[in-house]
């Protein structure tokens, strides 16, 4: 018996250990759209964020206790309330069952290790060359550049462009919205902020 009862606490370190990762807070760079209870829409940034919360950097105050839904890049639909005032922006509670805070974990791995290591955008989906490759791309201050598309997949696209937006830089590319995701030679990749159907694609792009 005392042998049971002194390696009972080994047995609860695993819970502990998932527990934790569900709750860890990482260091990520996330595009979005949020409302308030006023259901006006702001454009916003994440800049760290666990399964059960979230720091955004946003245009407008929100008041602490404040019900808030954001649509983020990657990550989609999460809804909560605000807890905190922050310079800039706001954090806020995440509100969701465990089978989602446990997706979001997993998410927020692939984020932080894909911005940690620079890693190549998502290639598990089949690249093509559009019939139209020929486009442009919108940065934020408004000024589009001509470009042609290398290559494209659902989930991202290959440019030869004269200009390099900064890596993490949110674009337009024709009616979609973007992010440079790695520099090349005469170019830059970039990562979609959703994943595409293909049978609209090549229109949206265009």
């Amino acid at each position: 018996m005392a042998y049971a009862i002194a390696r009972q606490p080994d047995k609860e370190t695993p819970a502990k250990r998932f527990d934790r990762r569900r709750h860890s807070r990482v260091a990520v760079n996330v595009l979005g759209r949020f409302m308030l209870e006023d259901r006006r829409e702001y454009p916003c940034q994440v800049i760290n964020m666990s399964p059960g919360g979230a720091v955004l950097i946003a245009p407008v105050q929100a008041k602490i206790g404040e019900r808030v839904v954001a649509y983020l890049d990657h990550i989609g639909r999460i809804e909560g309330e605000v807890v905190r005032e922050i310079e800039g922006g706001f954090a806020m509670r995440i509100n969701a069952p465990l089978r989602k805070r446990d997706k979001l974990a997993n998410v927020l791995t692939w984020l932080a290790n894909r911005d940690s290591l620079n890693l190549e955008e998502d290639r598990r989906h089949e690249r093509f060359t559009p019939k139209n490759p020929v486009t442009q791309i919108v940065l934020a201050d408004g000024r589009s550049y001509r470009c042609r598309i290398v290559d494209v997949s659902l989930s991202g696209a290959s440019l030869k462009v004269e200009v390099k937006p900064e890596i993490g830089m949110s674009i337009q590319l024709g009616k979609m919205r973007a992010r440079v995701v790695r520099h090349f030679e005469d170019g830059i990749a970039v990562e979609f902020a959703h994943i595409q159907n293909r049978d609209l694609l090549e229109q949206h792009i265009s």
